[in-house]
């Protein structure tokens, strides 16, 4: 039974409610890093050394999701929904003024303290609103808009920065957030915990602190530069901040995130193979549009319509991933495609402007289908076999290492571009191809790797279980 009753006015607008702001978020995720290269001209900056706007924002998100849920409990759904959309929407408006890197990092933080909590906030709305007979036609209504922003965010992307500014991306955000905030404060129903909780304070700044120092430690690498000393540094003291938590986690009664979760075998595998499997997929979006632009020489608007296919593809595999997965079983299913989206992201290592512009096209087609079925399965087999009391849990930790592992591979993808154009010189256009050509074959064996980790599943893991679509409120990106 749900929670609370809702009427019936509420109840069939309450989901859309959730939904425009899954779409804010998920269009704002795909619809900057067309504008990277313009952005980068107007701040005067490099447009290989921009990935701190792309991370600042993934970093914020995956430090607030494990803290989301008790927040919502502790003040009220409708608080905290309303203000996360009202400091999304002034993170953007920040953004859109912003006249240095800097100041765009920080409107981003902004902009990433807000987005960090309308998903996990809207998910435990539907949740605590509709009984469980309704979940999945909710949920699938609300999730909708994650796959359609991925679809239309490069291309209007690119078609703003050519045609308007690079402004308008982050301006475009506001009256939908000004309509989605009176939405709320109107109709959402406020809802708390029947229990207060107490919330692992201590535990929570550890593992921020070792999301934050690993990151910091990689970017380091890249757009910082710092000499090594310094990144090693930061690298030990964020390994020594995640030690720290799990030691402490094991012997407190309400850790935030429970060794013990890592028992279940399909959830450490997942967990795992979905921190490395994901470097590739997350440097992507980040890559593949400064390759376009940068070493290519694609205006805006033809690289945002050239990573159409990517996404088309992406939601074309959503209906056959199901069959696939019980058909072969998932330590198939993760390994073989582990192996060939590393294979293709390697392979795109060959672009150039002497390819026909139709083998870009279908290259980043199978990306986008294969990334899909990865997405599904990842997700699937992390959480299938998790008891019902550690659900929520694995469910908050997953979503964190989707975030993080995202972040990373833009980090990682970032430093080995800016060492190979230290390396090459990138005086010419040929020297800087070859430095995407050597990131890309980089990140595409780094990807490959994480093959190893879905080895350690048995061809038994998951089938015992009826369900595999992915597990409801679960994040695809």
């Amino acid at each position: 039974m749900p929670s609370v009753l809702l009427d019936a006015r509420t109840a069939r607008l309450l989901p859309w409610i959730v939904a425009i702001a899954f779409f804010m978020q998920t269009l704002d995720g795909t619809i900057l890093n067309t504008a990277l290269p313009s952005m980068a001209r107007d701040l005067a900056e490099d447009p290989l050394r921009m990935q701190s706007v792309v991370i600042a924002y993934m970093l914020t998100v995956a430090l607030l999701i494990p803290a989301s849920g008790w927040i919502a409990d502790r003040f009220g759904t409708r608080k905290i929904f309303f203000g996360a959309i009202l400091l999304f929407s002034l993170g953007s408006l920040l953004c859109a003024l912003s006249q240095s890197l800097g100041m765009l990092v920080a409107a981003r933080v902004i902009q990433g303290l807000g987005g960090a909590l309308m998903m996990p906030v809207g998910r435990l709305v539907v949740l605590r609103a509709y009984p469980r007979t309704e979940l999945v036609r909710i949920m699938s209504f609300i999730t909708l808009p994650g796959l359609v922003g991925p679809l239309i965010g490069p291309t209007l992307g690119g078609w703003l920065v050519e045609f308007a500014s690079w402004h308008w991306i982050f301006l475009i955000n506001l009256p939908v957030g000004l309509l989605g905030g009176y939405a709320v404060w109107k109709l959402l129903p406020d809802m708390r915990g029947a229990l207060r909780t107490r919330f692992d304070g201590i535990g929570f700044l550890l593992f921020g602190a070792a999301m934050v120092l690993i990151s910091i430690a990689l970017e380091g690498l890249g757009e910082l530069r710092m000499p090594h000393v310094r990144v090693m540094l930061l690298l030990m003291g964020g390994l020594a901040c995640l030690a720290a938590y799990w030691l402490r986690a094991a012997r407190i009664e309400a850790p935030l995130f429970a060794p013990s979760l890592f028992l279940t075998r399909t959830f450490a595998v997942g967990i795992l193979g979905n921190l490395f499997a994901r470097l590739g997929s997350g440097a992507l979006p980040f890559l593949t549009p400064l390759l376009l632009q940068v070493a290519m020489g694609y205006s805006p608007a033809e690289a945002g319509m050239s990573m159409i296919p990517l996404a088309l593809a992406a939601m074309a595999m959503k209906p056959l991933a199901r069959p696939l997965i019980e058909r072969l079983g998932y330590r198939n299913v993760l390994t073989g495609n582990t192996l060939l989206l590393g294979i293709l992201i390697a392979s795109l290592a060959l672009a150039s402007n002497e390819l026909p512009r139709a083998v870009l096209l279908v290259q980043l087609g199978l990306i986008g289908a294969v990334n899909s079925l990865q997405f599904t399965a990842m997700n699937t087999v992390t959480l299938i076999d998790l008891r019902d009391a550690d659900a929520s849990s694995g469910n908050g930790l997953l979503s964190v290492v989707v975030q993080l592992a995202m972040s990373l591979g833009v980090a990682t993808a970032a430093a080995l571009l800016g060492g190979f154009t230290s390396t090459t010189g990138a005086d010419g256009v040929d020297d800087l191809h070859q430095a995407f050509s050597l990131t890309f074959l980089c990140i595409g064996v780094l990807s490959m790797l994480a093959a190893t980790i879905f080895l350690q599943l048995s061809r038994e893991d998951g089938r015992s279980a009826r369900r595999t679509e992915p597990v409801e409120g679960e994040v695809e990106g």
